[in-house]
């Protein structure tokens, strides 16, 4: 049997084999989702890796002066004197002038034209900054007594380049522009005054050091362009969906809109459309039934029938349109009283059972005993029973039979079933047949008569009780339309007495 939730199928039944009707927003949400499956390259943000090496030059501008001050203490101390206080004066002085060059940018500000001016710009700071390590390289004290005072120039070169390396890895060749100079600076002095295979491996080791200090840079830069790509990447995601919700957003006001205006609209046409209808029934009743006299046409008589019943028709399906249009907007009032379900699906048997026997067919009532009064609106529950019979009655063939089925569910609720013996429903077809005018093709085929709003009316009502509407469906083996109500609206606690003044009231 083909199942379907009243509560997944709403009556508004979105067919996923149509394209949407909103294109822009369509496009708007693939351009988003392709943009977060999609597995770009590193893009390089330059400019915003500038401002990086900026800051970093602010935050930092007393990590590589305080450096150099304590190398000329230490100096000091082991007797150099004056050249090392000469030389770490110049040389902080050349990283005050960087320094300034951070803060003039980073006052300013810079466009993507001038990022390439500004790259050129550090570099040359860079560069100045590599003549007083060029300067360092020069030093030397033959009355200090330190013998591998050249290995301690190496050592502090390399761990200059370490802190440069870190701190300028935004701007992944300041490195290169700082050290290459003074690596061979060293390299020369060490070539025409070597002494000691020590100074070779220093000389190896600087130009290692300048190399793996570069690839250290280098791989942090990779690092952020890494971290601006996935951040600008996530921005212009969030403002893609945020212009599809937009989108939407205005799409579902229109829509409401549109169906505030049509409840309206229907709203201020009842009256003009039933008075006329009125009169329609009631002159052609009294032409049909020859109440003022006999009509020597006859096919002007059946003329007469045939207006009456064409407008019954009309009168139901205005009756059912307005119906469900206050549904929709909320406006359907239902008065709860105490109610037994069994007295109501007996009276409505009563009402179908002439025209079921007009078909042949058999209403057979199963009711379980013992069933207590609940919490509900008599018209609704009534227009419920109603409809789905009248349903079952429609596409039940001749000599068939309906079974009528009130009793209990497993957690307490009360529950009607009408199941019929008809040529069933495809189950692609059940969203169809409970969505508003909506009629499957074996329907359309015997050309039976209806609207399409009953079965959306009963889902309607019985979500407005709590409840749930069930469609069980199979071809050539019938279909059974269940309602469902919950335990709540079950009257557990109600005296003999008062079940019977309920019962006594319904009936």
């Amino acid at each position: 049997m083909a199942l379907l939730d009243a509560i997944s199928a709403d009556k508004n039944i979105v067919d996923r084999r149509k394209l949407p009707r909103n294109k822009d927003l369509s496009v708007v949400v693939r351009r988003a989702r392709d943009r977060l499956m999609e597995h770009a390259g590193i893009r390089h943000f330059e400019r915003e890796l500038l401002f990086m090496h900026t800051r970093a030059l602010i935050v930092n501008a007393a990590m590589l002066p305080l450096f150099i001050a304590l190398i000329a203490v230490a100096g000091v101390l082991a007797g150099f004197g004056r050249d090392m206080v000469v030389w770490a004066g110049i040389t902080i002085g050349l990283y005050m002038v960087l320094g300034l060059l951070a803060r003039r940018l980073e006052k300013i500000g810079i466009t993507n034209e001038q990022v390439k001016n500004w790259q050129i710009i550090y570099l040359g700071g860079h560069f100045l900054t590599s003549m007083g390590w060029a300067y360092f390289s020069f030093l030397s004290c033959a009355t200090c007594g330190i013998s591998l005072f050249p290995v301690i120039q190496a050592v502090v070169l390399i761990l200059a380049m370490a802190i440069t390396a870190i701190i300028c890895s935004a701007l992944r060749a300041a490195i290169l522009a700082a050290f290459t100079v003074p690596v061979i600076t060293y390299t020369i002095l060490a070539t025409s005054h070597l002494q000691s295979p020590i100074q070779a491996t220093m000389v190896i080791m600087l130009f290692a050091g300048l190399a793996f200090f570069y690839l250290v840079a280098t791989r942090l830069n990779r690092s952020v362009s890494v971290s601006l790509a996935l951040q600008a990447e996530k921005d212009a995601l969030i403002a893609e969906l945020e212009t599809a919700n937009a989108m939407s957003d205005e799409g579902r006001r229109r829509a409401e809109e549109a169906n505030l205006a049509k409840s309206r609209f229907l709203a201020s046409m009842s009256h003009e459309l039933r008075t006329p209808l009125n009169a329609i029934l009631g002159f052609s009743e009294v032409m049909a039934k020859e109440v003022l006299g006999p009509i020597q046409n006859t096919t002007y008589r059946e003329y007469a029938g045939d207006i009456h019943a064409s407008g019954v028709h009309l009168l139901n399906l205005i009756n059912e349109i307005l119906d469900l249009s206050r549904i929709e907007a909320g406006r359907y009032s239902i008065n709860e009283e105490p109610l037994l379900l069994t007295d109501i699906a007996e009276e409505c048997i009563h009402m179908m059972d002439l025209k079921a026997r007009n078909k042949g067919i058999r209403l057979l009532p199963q009711f379980e005993t013992g069933m207590w009064p609940m919490q509900a609106d008599e018209r609704s529950i009534r227009q419920i029973v109603l409809n789905l019979l009248a349903n079952a009655v429609k596409f039940t063939p001749q000599n068939g039979r309906i079974d009528i089925k009130v009793g209990w569910t497993a957690g307490g609720g009360q529950y009607v079933s009408v199941r019929d013996n008809g040529p069933g429903i495809p189950p692609e077809e059940i969203p169809v047949v409970l969505s508003a005018f909506g009629q499957g093709s074996i329907a359309i085929k015997n050309a039976e008569q209806g609207t399409g709003l009953g079965l959306p009316i009963v889902q309607a009502l019985v979500h407005m009780h709590d409840g749930e509407f069930h469609l069980f469906s199979k071809l050539r083996e019938g279909t059974e339309a269940l309602a469902v109500f919950p335990r709540a609206r079950v009257l557990q606690n109600m005296d003999s007495a008062t079940k019977s003044a309920a019962a006594k009231k319904v009936a």
